[in-house]
Order: C-alpha cells, then sequence, then structure tokens
C-alpha cells in the first residue's frame, strides 16, 4: 500500500488512461533516493496490468551506463525480436547496428529513435503500452537521448512513459522539456501510518526519534527499524548522516552477518551489469576459487536485500547496491570486475569496460581493449559513448604509448559533436603525449582551430594556414580535414567582426587547400568569412556549376547556407531543397534542423512563405530535440517575422521576447541581428515606421550590441522604407545608395532587386511613376514575389494619394491577388484598405483552408497528396505512422473534405 500519494498514483494512473485513450504522453518523476519513485512506478505497473496494458521496463544500472543502447535493449528486448515486422527495412538495420546484432553502416541516433517509436507504436495497436524507466539517471547516454526522443512524440500514441529520477543528477530528460512530477517528503500522518504499519511494537520515545530520522523519507522508515536492537536504536541511525547514508548502513548491518559466499554473489551482483543469474554465479565462482552456487543466494533474498526473478537477479532498491559495492575494499572491488571481465570472453563492449574498472593503473591491453569498443560504438550510431571509451583509454595508456593518440581521437570526435570545451582540454592533455608526426599536425590544426581567443588575427590565420598546408602534404585526407576545420571557423568571421585582412587570409587559406576546380567547401569558406569582397566571385562560380557537382547532403547544407551568406537566396535554394531532402533519408535530424533554419530564411525573400513557416517550424522543434539551441532560436526568430507577416502580431511579439531573452542569458549576441530583423518586419506590418527604422539601424550600428551588417542588409529595404514614410529623405537616400554600392559590388541578386524596390519610394514625384514602372516591368523582381507584390502596394498608393484614384485601383487588386496567393494576411489587408479608400467595394478576406492548417499539418498534408503512405511520411517527419494518422484526421476537416484521395482536390500551394 502506498501511503500519502494518493494525488501522486492519480496523477499517473490518469496519464494511463490518456494512453488507453490513444493520447499518451510521458511524465518525469523525480525524488531524493527511497522516496517511493520506484514504489510508485510499481503500483502503477499493476494498475497498467489489470487494465489490460502491456508494460515494458527498464531499470539503470550505474556500471551499465558506459554500454550504448544497453538501456533501450533492456526496454525492448521482450517486443523486439517478435515484432521486428512492424518495421521497414531501414527501420530494423538501425534497431540491429545499435543493439550489435548486425554489421550495417552506423545509424544516426535518431535513425534508432523512429525505429523504436515505430515499435512501440504497432506494438500498442494490440493492447496499449506503458513504458516504466526507474532510475534513469544512470541510463546510458545513447539510450537516453532515444528516449527522450520517444518521450516527446506519444501524444497520438495508445502509449504513456513514466520516468524516475533521482534528485542531484543532471540528465537529458530534465531538458526535453517533459511535464515533472516532484514527490515531496510524506506528512506526518503518513509517516506515522507507515512506520507503524512495519514496526507496530515501537515505544512513542524510539517512534518519534525514527520519524525525525527518517524525515518522510518512506524507504527510511521501513528500512530503519529493522536496525533495531531490542528496540533501542542504534549508532546506525545518527542524526548527522544524510538520509541516503543512514539507509546504507542499515543495509550494511544486514548485509555483515550473511556467508562469505553469499557476500560474494552480491559484490559481483553489485558490480555487474545485467543481473543474470548464470554470470553472477560463473563470476562469483572465480572471484572466490570455490563452486557457487544458487542455494548461496538464500540468504540475501531471505534478508530482503535481493530478488530473484526466473534467471535474474535484482537489488530491491538501488541504494543496496551502492551499499554492498562501496563497502568492498578496493582491491576486493578490482577482483569483482576481473572475475566479471573474465566471464564476458564473449562480450566484447562490456569486457572491456570491466577490465577498465578492474585496472589498477595503466595497462595498454585494457586501453586497446577499450578503443576497440569505442569503434563497436561508432558502429552503432553511438559516437558520445565512443569518445567516453577513447577517453578512458587514453586514461589507461602512459604517454609514451597510445594516450595523446586516444585523445586526439576522442577529441575529434568530441568536436563533431560540438563539444568543443571538452575537445580543447583534451587536445592540450595530448600536447605532452607521443604523438606521430600525422597526429602532431592534426592535433595543431585542431588546436587552432579551436583557440576563439586568438583565431581573428592574421598571425593566427597564418599558423592554421602552415599547418594545413603540410597536413595536406602529409596525409591523403589532409586538405579534406583542414577545409572541415576551417569550415565552422568561416561561420565565426560571419557572425563575428575580423579584421579584412583575416577575412583575406582565410579565403587564400580555402583556395590553397581546393581539392578541385568550383571546390564547394571552398566556395562555401569563402562566402562566408569575406561575403562582401566574395560574393561576386562565389555567385559567379556557383552559377557555373554543373548540376550534379554538389550530391553530399552536408556540402548541399554548407554551400546553400553560405550562399544565403551572400544575399544569393535564390541560387540557395536548390541546394537547401536537396540538403533538406538527403539529410530528412539519412535520418541526420540535428542537421536537417540546421538546414531547415537556413531553408526558412531563404524563403521568406523568396516569398515561399508557407513553405518557410513549415520548415521554421520543424527547424525550432528538430533543433530543440537534438540539443541545438541557438539553430532553433534562429528558426524561432523566422517563425516570429513570418507570424507578424499573417497577422498574428501576439504571436510574433512573445516568441520575440521570449526568444531574445533566451539570446542574452546564453550570451549569443551573434543572433540578435536576426532578432532585428523580425522586430522591425513586425513594426513594418503594423506602420511603426519609427520603431522599424529604430530596429533596422542598430543592427548597421557599430557600437550596438545587435550590431551585424550582414544580417543588417537583409533589411535595407525595409530600412530606406522606414526613413521614406517618416519624411527623413536625406537618410532613405544615403542607405540606397549605401545598397546600390554593395549591389554593385557583390552581384548579388538579393540585393539588386531590393535596390529596385527602394528606388522609387524615395525618388521625387517627377521620377517616380517612371522608376515604379520601369521596376515593375523588369525582371528583377521576379524572383522576389513579396517584394513585388509590396512595390505594388506602395504604387497604388502612391498613385492614390496623388488623387490618381482610378489608376491606383489596378495595382492594389494585384498587390491583394499576390498577398492572398503567398499567404501574407497582414499585408493583404493594408491592400485591401487602400482599395476601399480607392473607392472600390473589397469583400472580407475569404477564409483561406491552408492557413488553418498549422505548419506540421500542411506539410503532413501535402506528402499524402503525393501518394506517400502514413509510414513513409512519418519517416520522413520523424514521428510515427499513428501521430500521422491523428493529423490527417484534423485536416480533412480543415480542408472540407472526408479523405486523402481527395487531397488532390484541395489547393496545397506550390511553395
Amino acid at each position: 500500500m502506498l501511503y500519502g500519494r494518493s494525488s501522486e498514483l492519480n496523477q499517473l494512473s490518469d496519464l494511463v488512461q490518456r494512453g488507453i485513450a490513444g493520447t499518451g504522453g510521458a511524465l518525469l518523476v523525480r525524488g531524493e533516493a527511497g522516496i517511493g519513485k520506484t514504489a510508485l512506478l510499481q503500483a502503477v505497473r499493476d494498475t497498467a496490468v489489470a487494465q489490460g496494458c502491456r508494460v515494458l521496463s527498464a531499470l539503470g544500472v550505474q556500471s551499465e551506463a558506459s554500454v550504448p543502447f544497453a538501456g533501450l535493449h533492456q526496454l525492448l528486448n521482450p517486443v523486439f525480436p517478435d515484432h521486428v515486422g512492424l518495421l521497414t527495412g531501414r527501420q530494423r538495420e538501425a534497431l540491429y547496428a545499435a543493439f550489435g546484432m548486425a554489421h550495417s553502416p552506423s545509424p544516426e541516433m535518431f535513425s534508432v529513435g523512429l525505429a523504436s517509436l515505430e515499435l512501440i507504436s504497432g506494438f500498442a495497436e494490440e493492447s496499449p503500452v506503458v513504458l516504466l524507466i526507474d532510475d534513469a539517471q544512470w541510463i546510458d547516454g545513447p539510450s537516453s537521448e532515444v528516449l527522450a526522443f520517444l518521450a516527446r512524440r506519444l501524444e497520438a500514441e495508445r502509449a504513456v512513459m513514466l520516468l524516475a529520477v533521482r534528485d542531484g543528477h543532471d540528465t537529458v530528460f530534465q531538458n526535453a522539456g517533459l511535464p515533472e512530477l516532484a514527490l515531496p517528503a510524506l506528512d506526518e500522518d503518513a509517516a506515522t501510518k507507515l512506520l507503524t504499519t512495519h514496526a507496530p511494537g515501537l515505544s512513542p520515545l524510539v517512534r518519534q526519534r525514527l520519524l525525525t530520522e527518517a524525515a518522510g523519507n518512506p524507504l527510511a522508515l521501513v528500512e530503519l527499524p529493522t536496525t533495531l536492537d531490542d528496540g533501542e536504536v542504534p549508532q546506525t541511525v545518527l542524526p548527522w548522516l544524510p538520509t541516503t547514508r543512514r539507509l546504507e548502513r542499515s543495509f550494511l548491518v544486514r548485509a555483515a552477518t550473511l556467508p562469505g559466499r553469499t557476500r560474494a554473489l552480491l559484490l559481483i551482483a553489485a558490480a555487474d551489469d545485467q543481473g543474470d543469474l548464470a554470470e553472477i554465479l560463473r563470476a562469483s565462482t572465480l572471484l572466490e576459487g570455490q563452486d557457487i552456487a544458487v542455494d548461496s543466494l538464500e540468504p540475501a533474498v531471505t534478508a530482503g536485500l535481493v530478488e530473484l526473478s526466473g534467471h535474474e537477479i535484482r537489488f530491491r532498491h538501488p541504494l543496496i547496491r551502492s551499499a554492498v559495492y562501496h563497502a568492498a575494499t578496493p582491491k576486493r572491488r578490482l577482483a569483482a570486475h576481473a572475475a566479471l571481465a573474465a566471464t564476458l570472453s564473449a562480450h566484447q563492449e562490456r569486457r572491456a569496460w570491466h577490465r577498465a574498472a578492474a585496472a589498477s593503473g595503466p595497462d595498454d591491453s585494457v586501453a586497446l581493449d577499450l578503443e576497440a569498443a569505442a569503434a563497436k560504438a561508432l558502429l552503432r550510431g553511438a559516437p558520445g559513448a565512443a569518445a567516453e571509451a577513447l577517453r578512458q583509454a587514453a586514461l589507461l595508456s602512459s604517454a609514451d604509448t597510445h594516450r595523446g593518440r586516444l585523445l586526439l581521437r576522442s577529441a575529434e570526435i568530441n568536436f563533431d559533436l560540438g563539444n568543443a570545451d571538452l575537445a580543447r582540454r583534451q587536445l592540450a592533455e595530448a600536447q605532452s603525449a607521443r604523438l606521430e608526426t600525422v597526429e602532431r599536425l592534426r592535433l595543431t590544426l585542431w588546436a587552432e582551430a579551436l583557440n576563439e581567443e586568438s583565431w581573428f588575427t592574421p598571425e593566427r590565420v597564418r599558423v592554421f594556414a602552415d599547418v594545413a598546408d603540410q597536413l595536406a602534404d602529409a596525409e591523403k585526407d589532409g586538405a579534406a580535414l583542414a577545409l572541415r576545420a576551417l569550415w565552422p571557423l568561416s561561420i565565426g568571421c560571419w557572425y563575428g567582426n575580423p579584421s579584412a585582412e583575416t577575412r583575406a587570409m582565410v579565403v587564400k587559406t580555402a583556395r590553397r587547400l581546393q581539392r578541385s576546380d568550383n571546390d564547394p567547401m571552398v566556395l562555401s569558406v569563402a562566402a562566408c568569412a569575406d561575403p562582401v569582397e566574395e560574393a561576386a566571385w562565389v555567385i559567379a562560380e556557383t552559377t557555373r556549376l554543373p548540376a550534379d557537382a554538389v550530391s553530399d547532403p552536408v556540402e548541399q547544407h554548407a554551400l546553400g547556407a553560405s550562399l544565403t551568406a551572400v544575399w544569393a537566396y535564390d541560387l540557395s535554394w536548390p541546394y537547401l531543397c536537396a540538403a533538406v531532402d538527403g539529410l530528412r533519408r539519412q535520418g541526420r535530424i540535428g542537421l536537417l534542423g540546421e538546414a531547415l533554419a537556413s531553408q526558412a530564411w531563404a524563403a521568406i525573400p523568396l516569398g515561399k512563405h508557407r513553405l518557410a513557416r513549415s520548415a521554421a517550424d520543424e527547424a525550432r522543434r528538430l533543433s530543440r530535440d537534438t540539443g541545438r539551441t541557438r539553430w532553433a532560436y534562429v528558426a524561432d526568430l523566422a517563425l516570429a517575422a513570418l507570424e507578424s507577416e499573417r497577422g498574428e502580431p501576439d504571436k510574433a511579439s512573445s516568441l520575440i521576447q521570449a526568444t531574445e531573452a533566451e539570446l542574452l542569458s546564453v550570451g549569443a549576441q551573434s543572433i540578435l541581428g536576426f532578432a532585428q530583423i523580425a522586430r522591425a518586419r513586425h513594426a513594418i506590418v503594423n506602420n511603426q515606421h519609427h520603431e522599424a527604422f529604430e530596429q533596422l539601424s542598430r543592427v548597421l550600428d557599430p557600437s550596438d550590441v545587435t550590431y551585424h551588417p550582414f544580417v543588417g542588409y537583409m533589411g535595407m529595404a525595409d530600412l530606406i522604407e522606414a526613413a521614406a514614410h517618416l519624411g527623413r529623405d536625406d537618410e532613405a537616400a544615403r542607405h540606397l545608395a549605401r545598397l546600390d554600392a554593395l549591389a554593385e559590388r557583390t552581384n548579388a541578386p538579393y540585393l539588386t532587386a531590393m535596390a529596385t524596390y527602394a528606388r522609387p519610394l524615395v525618388a521625387s514625384d517627377d521620377q517616380a511613376e517612371a522608376l515604379f514602372q520601369q521596376a515593375l516591368e523588369s525582371r528583377l523582381l521576379s524572383s522576389w514575389p513579396f517584394h513585388r507584390a509590396r512595390l505594388l502596394l506602395a504604387h497604388g498608393r502612391w498613385l492614390r494619394r496623388r488623387r490618381r484614384v482610378a489608376e491606383a485601383r489596378r495595382p492594389l487588386r494585384s498587390a491583394l491577388e499576390s498577398f492572398e496567393a503567398l499567404g501574407i494576411a497582414a499585408f493583404g489587408q493594408a491592400a485591401r484598405a487602400e482599395l476601399r479608400a480607392a473607392g472600390e467595394t473589397v469583400d472580407g478576406p475569404a477564409p483561406d483552408a491552408l492557413d488553418r492548417l498549422t505548419p506540421q499539418e500542411l506539410q503532413i498534408a501535402k506528402m499524402a497528396a503525393t501518394g506517400m503512405t502514413n509510414r513513409e511520411i512519418g519517416a520522413q517527419l520523424f514521428i510515427s505512422h499513428r501521430t500521422v494518422g491523428q493529423h490527417l484526421r484534423r485536416i480533412f476537416p480543415k480542408l472540407g473534405i472526408t479523405s486523402r484521395g481527395q487531397l488532390h482536390l484541395a489547393d496545397l500551394g506550390d511553395d
């Protein structure tokens, strides 16, 4: 019976009912050791089973935390073999590879996540599923990431997930945005009832002492009375010890009286990571040097320390495992791990970790065993686990053998994972170790690449370039490696403010590393490192690239994003679309989130607003899923600009304010320029031209925290328009001259189009009309329908205010039609108001079915209209087929149809 937990149990039971109804979810249960998390999960298990649910569970074990996907395998193993037919071939391969059951190419972490989601979703169609994860703080890293991925995607499933995490542990689950239930201490009445039930014969004095010492901790209330000696409170109950320590002492009192063979079994079980009875018996026999049979376990079961379920040994509470393990002498613990390693000859990864735990000092053979485990982790799609294995291997190597090489390889993996600080520390540690010539060059290259404090000086670039040249000569792939290191640094140039000399040297270094004519990575580096000087060359070279010159999605993304850096959004578009498709197929959702954010910002000036909204919405979700929060902020700001244009000012303002606060809190000032662009668009839409002028001027002011000229140039047309509306003609003309000069220097199509758009806005009355006509009749705005529609609106407004009302109606009608076709409601309302002012009767905006769809619903509708199945759509969007079906059921009535066969009748836009 659970005392004092009826409210919490009801909350968890309600979640189970939601799962049964097909609207599942997840909940994180937090609390100190012994507070009742395990008991609460057990009560939920009993309730769920009684209601016909299938329960899958996993228990985190501290010694298991280094073995990738061990926790996920524990959770899914009961259903994986028999239900593998629910998965596509690629999904099966991902899980087989993750579990070390096949030698498939390394799967992406979230390909494993999607396969797990489909397995659970398909299994849940037979009966609702309850996933219970206890001691989740000790689940291995790769499994934790997959579980967090699953937890965020159960809303449309007949499945729920409960995760119990001990306080004081930082896990991915706390940052996953999951609802939390914090378990408090029991109140006095509940604590008294629990203590009285388990120890009814206590004297009032002893009972009050135990109530005080237990402090409302249920496990302490149950276990501390077992240490009493003739009704007295022994020294194991000490008031100055934390509850956890007091409990561990009480468990050790019981363990100390057990026979030696039983204590050996308990130590091996505590050091083991599986709980397999046969495995533990074999290792115990090796530890003791004599046969140990299963009957030696009986005293521990009788003492209430462990349970035997089938062929699995489980400690009744993790504190018992911890107490038994840490009570053993260091020598005894090393011997236990050595015995387990000898027992696990057929399990290379687990054996390697137990050998490492058994090592009393440097041991190269153990280090090489861990290096082999790291290689397997990479094959299983767990680079983080591989980097940790290499780090541990380095600790077990001597400086004159393998330490330097292992630290270098771990640092390179951590760099790819975005763990720059850890990579720097590892490179610094490797400096003094022995390295081969090429390894030393690689170390120097990465050390320079990660040296943020001194990077943006010509001297540091010269050092990097010299090392890059040597590496290119010394290693077959040295040039490619150097370019890979140079690429993020060129992005730093775009976001930062280095000298012109530094920018030029970065570009010169990239060109020296060029692997072929029109090398896309060289174009990418040049575009980001020095946009103004290199834009014309990059744009010219890109237009000459053969259609199949860039086939790798990563390089497609790099080139597409870099072309946006030189304002060539139209040229960037095919590369970004190809990158999104390719990264989606490969399941690389971290990079996919980045590519989608880039695609969203490119789509806005191109007038592809509906696609931009879908891309931004997906980018912010995927980027948060993968911990790339800065890209999520970039996507949030794109969405804010779009919400302003859709006539949703409150949503836009809320997004901008929240994102700005986050950017300032994490020190990401370099992204604040995008916030100003979003704020200015919000102001322009609402005819707040003074606000728009102030926000955009800040981005171009070197003394302002938001200063970012390359971002600022994106909003130059808006800045000029705002100045013209405010009567600040001199400033408008000055900014137009600046825009004209930049457009001529860079040949950037967008800048040229913006200058064409802005020129009539600042012209005198005798010149304006000709400039309006010239701009609207030229091809310069054909790729920029949003700005062409805005120019039609401006022309119509200009004509009406000069009392040429009849002439004004035609451009205003065209503007209205364009805005409605593009789904830009706010500007459409402005055009409608101008038409009414011009004397034309205009109906209110017709309800747009597409605008009633969420961004994700629009994506799904478009995919379904092409004939894709729910499973195929789910695989593309990293959601389950059941979630897709739920979305479609909401989409049909919004579009006025009843089945997917009618989707072709709906106008879903041509973005």
